[in-house]
């Protein structure tokens, strides 16, 4: 009998378990939910993770560390490196984001390993990236979306820029997870978060200009009446740090660290009394007019109190 298990390669999250962002979350979750069914190697950048952090196996996944950070410039050899190693030891590689695709090429030259790749959002839109870096990864995206077996699209507005930017059919599959459960208010949360009892907003991502921070936190300062919490790394940029100077004093708005315990997240998550979204250049292809969405929001706040 053929006792042979699939390997997959797990390639561009900072790694499991997660402690970053939305890509970490997947990884992390597709280990507790495939790990059954296939041997599972995840790529983890050992930038991110201390010593007595840095686990051989992880929920039954090999874990395979990389001496490079896994975002900024540094993330196109932390790819190229985790690709090459998956080259030798797995036969699928799942690679989330579109840095080291510049190397599927010669993937497909020297190998028939079945390559998947999920484009994230628009990340060359990013203005955190200059001129020559914005080109490079449009062209590492275009070099994704030819050399890939199979495109993985996780919302429809980036199926549908695939396929009218490049004519290409993608796979839609949209994030799943245990986010939108119920988590109940437990006692310990309610005394440190006392605003959990209340209406409030809630916002949770990365601090970045394409996530529209200013523009959420300058709209929820005109209106105080409702408070918002946004959980996020302040502290990462410049940007971040200077939101928070500017926004700490006003009473309404909670600008929390970052929170990875999957709890104590969805508690907050699940209790608000709305979410707040305005991602531009990530996980929706754009809200181009968000003035016009936080006044939305409030109207249909307003109308429900009255």
């Amino acid at each position: 009998m053929n006792t042979h298990r699939t390997k997959i390669g797990i390639i561009g999250t900072v790694g499991v378990p997660a402690k970053y962002g939305g890509f970490e979350t997947l990884a992390h979750q597709l280990v507790l939910n495939l790990r059954d069914e296939f041997d599972l190697v995840v790529y983890n950048s050992s930038k991110s993770y201390t010593k007595e952090e840095r686990v051989k196996t992880w929920e039954g996944a090999q874990i395979k560390y990389i001496p490079f950070k896994a975002n900024g410039v540094q993330s196109i050899i932390y790819d190229i490196v985790s690709i090459l190693h998956a080259m030798l030891y797995c036969d699928v590689m799942l690679i989330l984001g579109v840095s080291g695709c510049i190397f599927l090429p010669f993937v497909k030259l020297f190998s028939r390993k079945k390559i998947v790749v999920n484009i994230d959002g628009l990340e060359w839109r990013r203005a955190k990236w200059a001129g020559i870096v914005k080109r490079f990864l449009k062209f590492s995206e275009s070099v994704a979306v030819r050399f890939a077996d199979e495109i993985v699209t996780d919302n429809a507005a980036i199926q549908n820029y695939v396929m009218d930017e490049y004519g290409q059919e993608s796979r839609l599959i949209e994030y799943g997870a245990d986010h939108v459960k119920k988590v109940p208010i437990l006692e310990q949360f309610a005394e440190k978060y006392h605003f959990l009892r209340e209406n409030y907003a809630f916002k949770v991502c990365r601090i970045e200009p394409e996530n529209n921070i200013h523009l959420v936190l300058e709209a929820f300062s005109r209106f105080g009446e409702l408070p918002l919490v946004i959980v996020g790394n302040w502290e990462h940029s410049k940007y971040g740090h200077e939101l928070r100077h500017m926004y700490r004093q006003y009473p309404n708005l909670h600008l929390l660290d970052p929170i990875y315990e999957p709890t104590e997240l969805n508690c907050l998550r699940s209790n608000c009394t709305l979410y707040v979204h305005g991602h531009s250049a990530g996980g929706t292809k754009g809200l181009r007019k968000n003035n016009f969405l936080f006044m939305f929001i409030f109207a249909q706040w307003e109308t429900g109190q009255n």
